[in-house]
């Protein structure tokens, strides 16, 4: 693919600068980036002075606003008033996506119940169950399985080996990456008696007795609800509910090897980072962003616009807008006040030592 500097600054919605005429065949890192040839080349994002010094001269850039082009002797540049949301745009312009064919390939198998949208390509070994709906232009890549009465809506992109079990439920442009499954069954079980989990909840630690107990399966009957433009990370997992649906909202973007229990509600435009467990009926409202390695327990409730710092652990419920970091997570200030007091405690134990030092010595002076 290539464009021309004009045809990027306009789909960037960004100035332009230099030879508008030549082409962009693609982005690099600056250090990487070689001169412009006649026709064009390659663009580098360099978009601070930090990252801009080991650009070589002829070449093609974008840079932030305020950036002097011809200090650095560029042929042609964009300016990004947003580097980040510049490059999405970028990034997006040239990504072609994986190498799906069009059509569906000899080896899928496919139930006869099944509708296929039209321009939907089903790559090698794909496995589609009965009542499955396929939405229009969606890609599916090889080895993947789409159990009974789900339904994709259109333009999803699924990677090669995504698991999605029956009674799955997607919006329009859902992205899962290689390997995530969802919609399988919850993690939930119940013994005849109160169990000793339920026991130490009841008694904050104290257990009566400790004996043999037996675990009874509860089999999970809800499904999986995904809105629009959702994306699902490599190795993730989502349960189903055990009678309402797991929902994720529209917008919601989940990195790999995160886990959603069964019956666990996240709401719209959330960014779950890797390794963020969310336990069984746990709700969290819309914008929230969990940092890598939190955790959150069982029904309980974040609300709107939360973040949490990386490896919080959420005991409790989260009223809306608060920042929170450390386990148990508090507020961020003070955990920070926390982290601080814990590193003067080696100093306060000497001066307390010292202290009973001299009150013993004037003890035994009398």
């Amino acid at each position: 693919m290539t464009v021309t500097i004009a045809e990027l600054a306009h789909a960037l919605e960004a100035r332009s600068w230099g030879d508008e005429a030549l082409e962009v065949t693609g982005a690099a890192e600056p250090g990487a980036t070689q001169p412009a040839g006649d026709r064009g080349g390659v663009i580098a994002l360099a978009m601070s002075p930090k990252y801009a010094e080991t650009l070589k001269p002829g070449c093609l850039a974008i840079l932030a606003e305020g950036m002097d082009p011809e200090a650095y002797g560029l042929r042609a540049a964009i300016f990004a008033p947003r580097p980040r949301l510049v490059m999405a745009g970028l990034t997006r312009a040239f990504d072609t996506g994986p190498d799906i064919a069009p059509g569906i390939h000899s080896t899928a198998v496919i139930d006869p119940s099944a509708r296929i949208g039209e321009g939907a390509a089903i790559g090698p070994f794909v496995v589609i169950g009965a009542d499955v709906v396929i939405g229009a232009r969606a890609r599916i890549a090889s080895h993947v399985s789409i159990g009974r009465g789900s339904r994709l809506g259109d333009d999803a992109l699924i990677h090669p080996g995504v698991r999605i079990a029956h009674g799955v439920t997607a919006g329009d442009r859902l992205i899962v990456q290689p390997g995530a499954s969802i919609g399988g069954d919850g993690f939930s079980f119940v013994t005849p008696e109160e169990s000793g989990i339920e026991e130490i909840r009841r008694t904050l630690g104290e257990r009566a007795e400790i004996k043999a107990q037996h675990w009874t399966r509860i089999h999970s009957l809800g499904g999986v609800e995904i809105g629009d433009d959702v994306e699902i990370g490599a190795n993730s997992t989502i349960d189903r509910g055990t009678i309402r649906s797991t929902r994720v909202g529209s917008g919601t973007k989940i990195d790999n090897l995160v886990m959603l229990g069964h019956n666990v509600a996240v709401g719209e435009d959330c960014l779950l980072c890797s390794q963020v467990g969310i336990a069984g009926s746990a709700r969290v409202g819309n914008r929230v962003v969990l940092a890598g390695k939190v955790g959150v327990n069982d029904n309980i409730e974040i609300g709107d616009d939360v973040i949490a710092g990386g490896a919080s652990k959420i005991f409790t419920r989260v009223p809306a807008g608060r920042v929170i970091l450390g386990n148990p997570a508090v507020r961020m200030d003070t955990q920070m006040e926390i982290q601080k007091a814990v590193r003067r405690l080696p100093r306060m134990a000497q001066q307390l030592a010292k202290l009973q030092e001299t009150v013993t010595r004037l003890l035994e002076k009398g």
